[in-house]
């Protein structure tokens, strides 16, 4: 009895690890119905005799962002929601631009892996692996330098030239997610207890309820 249900178990991890990640695609393509009012794990197909070139294009990405913002940084992103095309096949990208010593913030990408690279100026990258390390993996890139970041963990990057930076990010998922850990901590709707808060930050509810005021 101890060799099928160990064969069985062995069968079961095997299948959550293959299914844990984005489906392969059954067909050349998926283009993606954006207006369609039917909600799936993903975007339900377009009519495939109605696909046109544009659905596997857009433009602009040369164009760089307005920052307006405190922390220095703007994303475009060019996801499933820019190119209907991606749809189903496990990729994306994204520009960043830096104003000088602007950061883009620490965060996360719950379905992605992200690589980056450097287009203009000089990144410093960064991402804190898991409990029980928290162990700071950083690096100093320049023009033409690429860095990984795994999937899921936090990561930043700060410009620490004196001009302006960009750099151009491609993700192993059609719609990665991103979650900014300050403004989910501190700015989340409803609010998270201030008590609570405090204790984990281990300070003064004061001090929690003026950063939420930030957010």
């Amino acid at each position: 009895m101890a060799a099928p249900l160990l064969f069985l178990t062995f069968l079961a991890i095997t299948c959550w690890v293959a299914w844990a990640s984005e489906p392969s695609p059954l067909q050349d393509f998926c283009v993606a119905d954006l207006n369609t009012p039917v909600k799936v794990n993903g975007l339900v197909c377009k009519d495939p005799k109605l696909v046109e070139a544009k659905d596997f294009f857009w433009s602009g990405l040369n164009v760089p962002a307005a920052i307006n913002n405190p922390v220095g940084s703007q994303a475009t992103p060019v996801s499933v929601a820019q190119i209907p095309g991606l749809n189903t096949l496990g990729i994306s990208l994204v520009r960043i631009d830096f104003a000088p010593h602007g950061i883009n913030p620490p965060h996360t990408h719950p379905r992605a892996t992200e690589i980056l690279t450097v287009v203009e100026g000089t990144l410093l990258v960064s991402f804190v692996t898991s409990i029980p390390e928290n162990r700071l993996i950083t690096k100093t890139l320049n023009k033409g330098d690429m860095f990984v970041f795994p999937v899921g963990l936090v990561h930043f990057q700060q410009n620490i030239g004196n001009g302006s930076a960009v750099a151009l990010a491609a993700l192993s998922s059609q719609n990665p997610g991103v979650i900014l850990i300050a403004n989910a901590i501190f700015g989340s709707n409803p609010d998270i207890s201030t008590d609570i808060l405090a204790k984990a930050f281990q300070t003064d509810p004061a001090i929690i309820a003026n950063i939420q005021a930030k957010f």
